[in-house]
C-alpha cells in the first residue's frame, strides 16, 4: 500500500522508525493510511502521485493559519511535509479520531465557526495562492467583493471548462448577464477568514464531540460563500445555522444569493469530475 521508498523517505524526515502502517480513507483526492512511528504513535498520511506536491505546501500553510487564529475548532497539527521519489509530495498530520456528535456540537460548530469569521483582513484573497482540491484557487487580493468573485474564482473555473470542453462558448455570455447583477446582489460583508472548503466531507466530530476540520482552501472573503457551501451535499444541521445566526447573523435574502456563491463549488467539480455538475452550473447561471 504505501511505497518502500516513501516508508523511508518518512522516516528519514521525522527521524522515527514506522512501527506500522493500515490503510484509511483520503477521500477523491489523495491516497491515504495511518503510519504508527516509534515515538509519536498514530498519525494520519496523505499523499499524491499525479498532483503538484506544492499542493501539501499551501495545505500546510493553511492549517497553520486555522490553527493559529484562537477559536474552539480542532485543527489537526502538521508533523511533517515533504517529497519522496520523483518529487511525490507527502503529507503528515496529527491523528484525530472521529467520534459523534454531543448534544450541543453542532451548536457549538456553529458558534465557532462565526468565530472565525470574525477574523478579518483589508482586502478579500491572500497573500499567496493555493488550491481547492487539486486544482490552482487563485487568491490575488482585491478591494471589491464582487471583483475578487468574478476574477480569481469564477472566470479562472469557466475559462478551464472552456479549455476542456466541458463547456461550449455559448456559457460566456450567461456568465457576463449575470456578473452585470452581482453588485445588486451581494452584501457588503468584510473580508472573512474562510475554510475555504467547508462541506460535511472536510470535518467530524472528535471523540470529545468537538468539530474538527481539515483539508481547507483559506482565503479573505464574504463570508455566505462559506455558509453556502455547506448547504451543499445536504447540508449541515439546523442547529449549526441556529447558533451561526446567534453569534452572527446573515444578511436578509442569503437563500436567494446561496445559488450563486455555489457556482464555485460547482464548476470546480464540473473541472474534476464532469458529469451532472455542468448541467448543475447552467441551470442557474441561466435563472441569473
Amino acid at each position: 500500500m504505501i511505497r518502500d521508498t516513501l516508508k523511508s523517505q518518512i522516516q528519514e524526515d521525522t527521524g522515527q522508525a514506522i512501527v506500522s502502517t493500515r490503510r484509511a480513507s483520503g477521500g477523491s483526492i489523495n491516497q491515504a493510511a495511518l503510519v504508527e512511528l516509534e515515538n509519536r504513535g498514530t498519525c494520519f498520511l496523505k499523499w499524491n502521485t499525479t498532483a503538484d506536491p506544492d499542493l501539501f505546501v499551501k495545505e500546510v500553510k493553511g492549517l497553520h493559519l486555522l490553527r493559529s487564529v484562537g477559536t474552539d475548532l480542532i485543527v489537526p497539527e502538521v508533523i511533517k511535509q515533504g517529497t519522496y521519489g520523483n518529487g511525490i509530495g507527502y503529507l503528515l498530520l496529527e491523528y484525530i479520531k472521529e467520534g459523534s456528535a454531543g448534544a450541543a456540537s453542532s451548536e457549538d460548530f456553529g458558534r465557532q465557526l462565526a468565530e472565525q469569521h470574525k477574523i478579518k483582513e483589508e482586502q478579500y484573497g491572500l497573500d499567496h495562492d493555493n488550491y481547492i482540491g487539486k486544482l490552482p484557487q487563485s487568491n490575488s487580493r482585491h478591494n471589491d467583493w464582487t471583483e475578487f468573485f468574478i476574477q480569481e474564482r469564477m472566470e479562472p473555473q469557466v475559462k478551464m471548462g472552456l479549455d476542456s470542453g466541458r463547456f461550449s462558448a455559448g456559457i460566456t455570455s450567461a456568465f457576463q448577464k449575470m456578473y452585470r447583477q452581482l453588485p445588486d446582489i451581494f452584501p457588503d460583508e468584510p473580508p472573512s477568514l474562510l475554510h475555504g472548503d467547508l462541506w460535511g466531507g472536510n470535518y467530524f466530530f472528535n471523540t470529545d464531540g468537538k468539530a474538527t476540520i481539515y483539508d481547507p482552501a483559506v482565503y479573505y472573503g464574504n463570508r455566505e460563500i462559506e455558509i453556502a457551501f455547506t448547504h451543499m451535499f445536504g447540508g449541515f444541521s439546523s442547529g449549526f445555522y441556529s447558533a451561526y445566526n446567534e453569534v452572527w447573523p446573515l444578511a436578509p435574502g442569503f437563500n436567494n444569493r446561496k445559488d450563486i456563491y455555489n457556482l464555485y463549488p460547482l464548476l470546480v467539480h464540473t473541472n474534476l469530475f464532469g458529469g451532472h455538475y455542468g448541467r448543475q452550473v447552467k441551470s442557474i447561471v441561466q435563472r441569473f
